[in-house]
């Protein structure tokens, strides 16, 4: 090791203020609100002037700046954009192939009345697309399908934005969690933990809430045991698969067994009442051209998203995943990679107090490990039960990698931001001016998480900004680390529901384009309550 890099200290070749570490999050703000950049070119941007503060008012190296932005984005590629790709790529094939028509009939088929089929379209079958493919994906069909079934446009997209808060805090496969763990050197299991035990509050929270706007409080009490089940089931199941299993499955085995639960449900029991809108005239064309559904034809479409499931089961396996340990017998499949100029860098997280922690900057390039490649296991699989053509598949990959490539860039250029500053010593700063507020802060720490994604619209982005700010706040004032970047992902979840990305997706969705403002208004009301009691719980808990 070099002798500069024994003796490297970021936060002692602090000569600035605090302004010079919020300046490139200032930088983000504006370039987003004012000039309306797209989050990768503000994202890019703000990278650039943290690199410029990092060297000028830091003093870090040049090749450690180098080194942390290589290894920030070489992260957010895999194994992050690794799993996302791998999602996507099974969902537009289930689309493509024709069998999400037949998923999306076989929950529509399930009842008549407007408040169950909100239950069931509007929440739980957006957490299951949520934990399925995630960014943007959950609103922009649900919303479309409500309409289909009679519900008014601008009620149906406000409804979707606000149900979306139950799932989102985890994402896509557990991207959130992980980004999140992974920027402030928190244990994964351990923050999967407490976000499944706190997130369920705030769903059972997000389902009355939908169906009390919609129906009213007398609308509501008249089909309690469907909510009963309905809050019990999907609530209970993301907690113990939090708790059991990990990050990557708790959106969508709650969303599952809600639903089936559901089903079970109104084979026996049906309201004395039922709610039917005629709000807007149905128009949504699968319904009409959905063949006859049969057993066999419903199991076959869920087949793909069941191997999905399975497969993601066991690459979280402690026993699967100690063969690609370094005493392992798979190895050699793993490469762990020290990387130069950044490894072993000492970084104080708390100049005042006399611990010192190691930030060690080794990449772990998984390729059989790794929980992508569980889920193009699974895309396999189901390409050989349903006998999709080799041809057909690539083409879908094709569009898959087209369209996701801003999200990729994106995701890896937020990664090595957050990767910079946490080893130049920005967050630090940052973290030492927000102690100052002492044990108040926790009340206001989901505002961080609430405020990121609204700028963002994506709750990984949010992480990885703020993540690890929380964790050294933390461990200025006395707290839980694990308890703060927590609270960043449940001001998050609240948050997306008046991201300006999701309420235009929403407008796309069901055609009110310029009508983002109307949406907006509804949607803040219960940002803000969501966000606020986010801060109570938080308070409470520490």
């Amino acid at each position: 090791m070099a002798p500069w890099l024994q003796s490297y200290d970021p936060l002692n070749q602090v000569t600035g203020s605090t302004l010079a570490a919020a300046l490139p999050l200032l930088f983000f703000i504006v370039a987003l609100v004012v000039f309306r950049w797209r989050l990768h070119w503000a994202a890019a941007g703000t990278l650039l002037l943290a690199a410029v503060i990092a060297v000028t008012v830091y003093g870090m190296p040049m090749m450690s700046v180098a080194a942390a932005v290589f290894y920030g984005f070489g992260y957010g590629l895999w194994p992050i954009v690794w799993i996302i790709t791998g999602v996507v790529f099974l969902y537009r094939l289930t689309v493509k192939s024709g069998q999400f028509e037949l998923v999306r009939a076989s929950i529509v088929s399930v009842t008549p009345d407007a408040r169950l089929q909100l239950i069931l379209i509007g929440f739980a079958f957006s957490a299951f697309l949520e934990g399925a493919a995630g960014y943007g994906t959950p609103v922009a069909i649900t919303a479309a399908l409500l309409v289909g079934l009679g519900f008014d446009p601008l009620r149906a997209a406000t409804l979707c934005l606000i149900a979306n808060t139950a799932p989102v805090a985890f994402g896509a496969m557990g991207t959130s969690v992980t980004v999140a763990a992974q920027v402030s050197h928190t244990d994964l299991a351990a923050l999967t933990a407490i976000t499944g035990t706190l997130l369920p509050l705030f769903s059972l929270l997000t389902l009355g809430w939908i169906v009390v706007a919609l129906a009213g409080w007398r609308g509501a009490r008249d089909i309690w045991p469907a909510l009963l089940v309905a809050g019990v089931s999907f609530a209970g199941t993301m907690m113990a698969t939090a708790l059991w299993i990990g990050p990557q499955l708790p959106a969508i085995t709650s969303s599952i067994v809600c639903m089936a639960s559901l089903a079970v449900l109104l084979r026996f029991w049906q309201p004395a009442k039922v709610l039917q809108l005629r709000e807007h005239t149905p128009i949504y064309p699968a319904l009409i051209d959905t063949p006859p559904l049969t057993l066999r034809r419903v199991a076959c479409a869920w087949l793909p998203f069941g191997l999905l499931t399975t497969c993601v089961v066991l690459w979280g396996n402690k026993g699967f995943q100690s063969w690609f340990a370094p005493e392992g017998g798979l190895s050699e499949t793993t490469r762990w990679l020290e990387v130069p100029f950044l490894h072993g860098v000492v970084h104080k997280t708390a100049p005042v107090a006399e611990s010192v922690a190691m930030y060690p900057a080794v990449f772990k390039f998984d390729v059989l490990g790794a929980v992508g490649t569980g889920i193009f296991l699974s895309v396999l699989l189901s390409a050989l039960c349903l006998r999709w053509r080799p041809a057909f598949m690539l083409d879908v990959f094709r569009e898959t990698c087209a369209g996701l490539w801003p999200t990729a860039l994106t995701i890896g250029v937020v990664l090595a931001f957050a990767t910079l500053t946490n080893y130049a010593g920005m967050s630090a700063t940052l973290a030492l001016a927000l102690a100052e507020s002492g044990k108040v802060y926790p009340l206001l720490a989901p505002a961080l998480g609430w405020f990121g994604v609204f700028l963002t619209g994506s709750d990984t982005s949010s992480n990885a900004l703020f993540a690890p700010l929380q964790a050294t706040v933390a461990h200025q004032i006395g707290v839980s680390d694990t308890l703060l970047v927590a609270a960043n992902m449940l001001g998050g979840a609240a948050g997306k529901m008046i991201s300006l990305q999701s309420i235009a997706v929403a407008c796309v969705a069901v055609g009110l384009m310029g009508r983002e403002a109307a949406m907006l208004k509804v949607t803040l009301r219960a940002s803000i309550v969501f966000a606020a009691l986010a801060g109570v719980v938080i308070f409470i808990l520490v």
